[in-house]
């Protein structure tokens, strides 16, 4: 199936909806909203959504760790990009094309089929160092993550994450 089709399921016939990879990569808004609308109309009245997103500086951070001296020749790229979030394969061959998004933008995709429970952001502060989170032990790593959970909600946060994490119940 298709996120933007979901016609084998029946209205309200669902207790929970997950789209944690078809909205970075359907690159087109009204895609988007078909496939929230098709989501909306599957759940059940106060079922739950949870919605994955693409951070829209997750593409500049990569860009910046990968190929610094890129910067120069990809200007005009980068003004479409921060004004519309759209990636293409040209310029980021391992995502290819894909939409990322920007907080505000993300939250009001929902705004209309869906009561906000929370929005995270999913990696925090540790987003950039991942690799080194990666070399810890388990009890370290755990105490990073109760941090990373306790912050995943303060709006400074949000500018640190590569991911996004909405989580809403059906109006």
């Amino acid at each position: 199936m298709s996120a933007t089709r979901l016609e084998p399921l029946a209205d309200g016939s669902c207790d929970a909806v997950l789209l944690l990879g078809p909205l970075y990569h359907l690159v087109e808004l009204e895609d988007r909203r078909r496939a929230v609308s098709e989501a909306a109309r599957v759940l059940k009245k106060g079922g739950v959504l949870l919605a994955a997103g693409v951070n829209r500086f997750a593409y500049l951070r990569d860009l910046f760790r990968e190929f610094p001296d890129q910067v120069r020749e990809r200007r005009e790229f980068h003004a479409r990009h921060l004004q519309n979030g759209v990636l293409d394969p040209d310029h980021a061959p391992p995502i290819g094309f894909a939409h990322l998004t920007a907080v505000a933008e993300f939250k009001q995709l929902f705004a209309a089929a869906f009561e906000e429970i929370a929005l995270v952001a999913v990696e925090s502060f540790l987003s950039p160092w991942q690799s080194k989170f990666r070399e810890l032990g388990p009890e370290d790593r755990e105490a990073w993550l109760d941090l990373v959970e306790q912050t995943g909600t303060w709006p400074e946060a949000f500018g640190l994450a590569d991911h996004y994490l909405y989580i809403g119940r059906r109006l």
